[in-house]
C-alpha cells in the first residue's frame, strides 16, 4: 500500500463490554489493512507482468516494438519500487507522492500507447489516486486514469469518429464507476475517521474517569479518616456529657447528703434519712453509668413517657432536696424521637442540679409544652439568680459542664437554649427543640 501499513487506534473503555469489543475490532481492522497493504504493493507488478506477457504473445497491430516496451515496463517497475518499497516514509509526504503519481501516469500512458494490454497496469492509477492524492486532485487523477483505461479498452488511440465516440463512452463509464467506488471509499474513510475520533474521545474520557476514580478513592479515604476522627470526638463528647449527667451529678448529690448526715450525726432519724438518700443516689448513678456506657436511653424513659418521667424526676428531686417542684405539661403529649426525649430529660436534670447547688430556691417549676413543630421545656426557680452577662456565681469552677453541657446537648439536636436571670430574681432556663416524631408506644 502506498500509504504504508494501517495502524490501529485503541483507547480506554468506559464499560466492560467495550473492553472486549473495541480491541477485537481494532485487531481485525489492523489485520485487514495489513493484507490490503501487501495487495496494493503487488498490484502494479502484477499489472506490468500481465501486460508484458500479453504484449509479447499477442502484440497489438499498432504498438511499439517489444524491446522498447519492455524497457519502459522495467523503468516503471523501478519507479514503483523506489517510491513504494524502498522509501516507505515517502507516503507521508504529499509533494513526493504527487510527484510519484504524475510519473506513474506518464509511464502508464507510454505503456498503453505501446500496447493496449497495459491497461491492466493503468487500472492501478484508480487505487493510487485515492490513496496518495487529496481533495480535488484525487478526482483529477482518477479522470486521467479513466482516459488511459478507456484508451486501452478501445485498442489504442481513437482513429475515427465512431472510434472517438466509443472512446468517450468508455471514458465516461470508467470515470463513473471509479467515481462511485471512490465516493463509497470516501464515505468509509470519513466514518473511519469519525470512529477513530470517537475512540480517542473514549480514551480521553476513560483517562479522566480513571483519574476521577483515583481522586475519589483518595477523597473517600480522607472522608473515612475524618468520619472516624469525628466519631471518636463525638463519642468522647457523648461520654463526657453522660458522665456529667450520671456520675458527676450523682456524686455531687451523695456528697451533699453525706455532708448533711455529718451535720445531723446527733439526730439519728435525720442521719439515717441522709445516709439512705446517699445510698439511693449511688445505686441510681451506678445504673445510669452502666446504661450510658452501653449507649442506652435513661431508665425513666424506658418505662414511662417523657411527661411521666419528668414528673417522677421532680418528685424525687423535691424529696431529696426538700424544695417544692411543680411539673406541668401543656399541649397534647406525643411520642418524640428518642434523642429529643433524652435531651429534654437531661436538660431538666441539669437545671434541677444547678438549682440545688447554686440557687438556694424555695420553689421550682417545670413546664413541658408540646407545640406543632417544637417542644419546649421551661425550668424556673425563685432562687438567688445571677447576672447572665457574667455567668453563674460559681461558673463551672468544679470542673462540671453546667450550662455548657446543656447548651451543647440542645444544639446538637437542632434546638436552642435560652437563660434569663438577674441577681435576687431567680432563673429561667428554656430549652426549645424540634418536635421530631418517634415510634408510638
Amino acid at each position: 500500500m502506498v500509504s504504508g501499513d494501517g495502524t490501529s487506534c485503541g483507547g480506554g473503555d468506559l464499560t466492560a463490554s467495550r473492553d472486549d469489543a473495541l480491541p477485537a475490532h481494532d485487531d481485525r481492522l489492523t489485520s485487514w489493512r495489513a493484507r490490503e497493504a501487501r495487495l496494493h504493493r503487488l498490484l502494479p507488478y502484477g499489472g506490468l507482468l500481465v501486460g508484458s506477457l500479453l504484449a509479447a504473445f499477442a502484440p497489438a497491430p499498432r504498438g511499439l516494438p517489444m524491446l522498447p516496451t519492455l524497457v519502459v515496463a522495467g523503468l516503471t517497475a523501478c519507479w514503483v519500487t523506489w517510491f513504494v518499497i524502498l522509501s516507505p516514509q515517502l507516503p507521508e509526504r504529499r509533494v513526493s507522492m504527487s510527484f510519484y503519481y504524475v510519473g506513474l501516469l506518464a509511464f502508464a500512458a507510454v505503456l498503453v500507447v505501446a500496447s493496449p494490454w497495459y491497461g491492466f497496469f493503468a487500472w492501478v492509477g484508480f487505487l493510487h489516486a485515492f490513496l496518495v492524492l487529496h481533495g480535488r486532485w484525487r478526482f483529477v487523477g482518477m479522470a486521467a486514469t479513466a482516459v488511459l483505461v478507456a484508451t486501452a479498452q478501445g485498442g489504442g488511440l481513437p482513429s475515427s469518429r465512431s472510434h472517438w465516440s466509443l472512446w468517450l463512452v468508455l471514458v465516461l463509464v470508467n470515470l463513473g464507476l471509479a467515481g462511485a467506488v471512490s465516493w463509497f471509499n470516501l464515505v468509509g474513510e470519513r466514518e473511519e475517521a469519525k470512529r477513530k475520533r470517537l475512540v480517542a474521545e473514549l480514551a480521553a474520557a476513560n483517562r479522566q474517569l480513571a483519574e476521577t476514580v483515583r481522586e475519589n478513592e483518595g477523597l473517600h479515604a480522607q472522608l473515612i479518616t475524618q468520619a472516624r476522627e469525628a466519631g471518636v470526638l463525638d463519642e468522647r463528647q457523648r461520654m463526657a456529657q453522660e458522665i456529667h449527667d450520671t456520675l458527676a451529678q450523682g456524686l455531687t448529690g451523695i456528697i451533699t447528703q453525706l455532708e448533711a448526715a455529718e451535720q445531723t450525726r446527733d439526730h439519728s432519724a435525720d442521719w439515717r434519712r441522709h445516709i439512705d438518700n446517699a445510698l439511693a443516689l449511688a445505686r441510681d448513678s451506678l445504673t445510669e453509668a452502666r446504661r450510658s456506657v452501653r449507649a442506652l436511653r435513661p431508665e425513666p424513659l424506658e418505662t414511662a413517657r417523657l411527661p411521666d418521667a419528668l414528673s417522677e424526676l421532680g418528685e424525687r428531686w423535691s424529696a431529696l432536696h426538700g424544695v417544692a417542684a411543680d411539673v406541668n405539661t401543656t399541649g397534647t403529649p406525643r411520642p418524640l424521637h428518642p434523642e429529643i426525649e433524652v435531651t429534654l430529660l437531661r436538660a431538666a436534670q441539669e437545671a434541677l442540679s444547678n438549682v440545688a447547688r447554686h440557687a438556694a430556691a424555695s420553689r421550682v417549676g417545670l413546664t413541658l409544652s408540646y407545640m406543632s413543630d417544637v417542644v419546649t421545656l421551661d425550668v424556673r426557680d425563685d432562687g438567688s439568680g445571677f447576672d447572665v452577662a457574667d455567668g453563674p456565681a460559681t461558673p463551672d469552677q468544679d470542673g462540671s459542664y453546667g450550662l455548657t453541657a446543656m447548651r451543647q446537648r440542645v444544639t446538637r439536636v437542632g434546638g436552642q437554649l435560652a437563660v434569663e436571670s438577674e441577681p435576687g430574681g431567680g432563673t429561667a432556663v428554656s430549652a426549645s427543640v424540634p418536635a421530631l416524631p418517634g415510634a408510638a408506644a
